[in-house]
Order: C-alpha cells, then sequence, then structure tokens
C-alpha cells in the first residue's frame, strides 16, 4: 500500500467523522496516537475532550450540557490506559475492551461481543485500536453489510513490527453522504512527521473548520513507557476557564515529559 500525506487526505474530506492514527515517531523511541472527532448536528457538536488522569485517558462531555439531546453515541471515554496497553476507540467499546483485556482476554475477543451502533440508516463503524508497551498495535473496525442492519463485518488488522516514521488511519466514514458511507478497506498507511506536537497540530488544522470538534494526541517513549497528551477543543466548555479553546490542553506533568522528548531529539 503507497502511502499517504495524512493531512492533505484529510483536508481534502470534508467529513470523515471520526479518526484515529497510531504511527511510530521517525526515530523509533516513540509511538503517537491521535483521535478526533466530527459532527454535523448541533447535539454531536455540543462536545469536549476532558482528561480522566485515574484511567489514563479521556471521556467526552457537553460542552453545554443544557444543549445536550441524546448522550447515548456522543458521550464515552475515547481513550483509557490498562498497563502500559492503550486503548482508542470511537465509542463506550473501549470500556468493553478494557475490562475483556483486565480478565485475560484479548482485543478481538472483546470487539467480537461488540457491533456497529444502532444509528439506522448509517449504522455508523466501532473504530478501536490498542498500543502495546512495545510499540505494535492492532486496530479494528466493526461496520455493517454496506449498510445492511441486520450483518455485522468484523475486520482486525494487526502491525506487530511497526515501521519507524510510518503509521495506519482509519475512520468512521469514507465521505461526507446522506447516508453517510462506511470507511472502506485496510487502514490507510501515512508519513509521520518527526514530533507530536507537528502530528497533532497538523492533523487539527487539516480538519474542515466547519465540522471539527475536538482531537486528542498522545506521545509514548518506549524506553521509559512514559506518556504525555495533547487536547485540541473547538468549543469551549461552559465551565472552562480556557482563555483559547483552540489551544492544545496539556496537564502539567505531560507539558514537562513534552519539553524533554523535544529536548531529546534536538
Amino acid at each position: 500500500m503507497e502511502k499517504i500525506n495524512l493531512n492533505e487526505y484529510l483536508a481534502a474530506n470534508e467529513y470523515p467523522g471520526r479518526g484515529i492514527a497510531v504511527a511510530m515517531a521517525p526515530d523509533g523511541r516513540q509511538m503517537f496516537i491521535g483521535y478526533f472527532i466530527m459532527g454535523r448536528s448541533e447535539n454531536s457538536r455540543n462536545r469536549v475532550f476532558d482528561p480522566v488522569p485515574e484511567r489514563g485517558g479521556i471521556c467526552t462531555m457537553a460542552a453545554d450540557p443544557a444543549k445536550l439531546e441524546d448522550p447515548s453515541l456522543i458521550i464515552y471515554n475515547p481513550v483509557l490506559t490498562l498497563g502500559k496497553t492503550h486503548i482508542v476507540t470511537n465509542g463506550d467499546q473501549t470500556d468493553t475492551i478494557y475490562d475483556l483485556m483486565s480478565q485475560g482476554k484479548s482485543f478481538a475477543d472483546a470487539l467480537r461481543t461488540r457491533t456497529f451502533e444502532p444509528d439506522c440508516p448509517n449504522y455508523t463503524p466501532r473504530i478501536s485500536a490498542v498500543v502495546y508497551a512495545d510499540g505494535s498495535y492492532q486496530m479494528s473496525i466493526l461496520k455493517s453489510a454496506d449498510g445492511n442492519g441486520d450483518s455485522v463485518q468484523r475486520y482486525f488488522f494487526d502491525y506487530p513490527q511497526p515501521v519507524a516514521g510510518e503509521g495506519h488511519f482509519i475512520s468512521t466514514y469514507k465521505h461526507n453522504g446522506n447516508p453517510i458511507p462506511s470507511f472502506e478497506g485496510e487502514p490507510l498507511r501515512f508519513a509521520c512527521p518527526r514530533t507530536i506536537g507537528d502530528f497533532a497540530h497538523d492533523m487539527w488544522s487539516s480538519l474542515n473548520v466547519d465540522n471539527k470538534v475536538s482531537l486528542f494526541a498522545r506521545v509514548i517513549d518506549l524506553d521509559t513507557g512514559e506518556s504525555g497528551d495533547m487536547i485540541y477543543n473547538k468549543y469551549d466548555s461552559v465551565c472552562s476557564d480556557l482563555d483559547d479553546p483552540e489551544e492544545p490542553e496539556l496537564l502539567p506533568e505531560e507539558l514537562e515529559l513534552l519539553k524533554k522528548l523535544d529536548a531529546e531529539e534536538k
């Protein structure tokens, strides 16, 4: 599969929906994870990412709780950490993976208990990824059979030996539409930039300005297992004191780690 320029791909795609990108940095010492959400309706756009440090992840929250309508498919934990395993998904299957892997089950075992989202006629796919301590990773998509709500198709992709400077991207949708067509084929192979800052900023900047909502990015040091997170939110939370919601939000310890990693690369 030919490598794509992920930023150009996203810039040309009005609505890929929700997307997961996993890559190994060019130096081979770090892994990058990216997850973004987009929205077309007011309910889908009324969201922010919020850190959940006690679980090593984030949750989605209503930017304005008074405007929240149906929370069932939009409020969930996109990212959780189980030991040194990093889990990222576009729905509540994050918790399914976390719970079953905690019991010794596999990534695939967990997802075989789930199906696509019940939002007829789109039947939004469930996309998921796990990144392990050694940098290997797996991805998955659970989708309907060409819009048939009675038939699920489960696809799993295994990357046991990631290549430095490369990654893979998968999204819920192929492009905008009505109904919205599901992503097709293998995860797209893309060239990875040098730093987590470039990885996150370029991806966020490439998303459609009207439809993008939030983006999360994580850098993992493969030598130490330490990680640092970045969050971009288009819409400020009602209870937030951020001066600019489009600036990346980092916890103090995460900022220190990112400074350390950037210094080592120079």
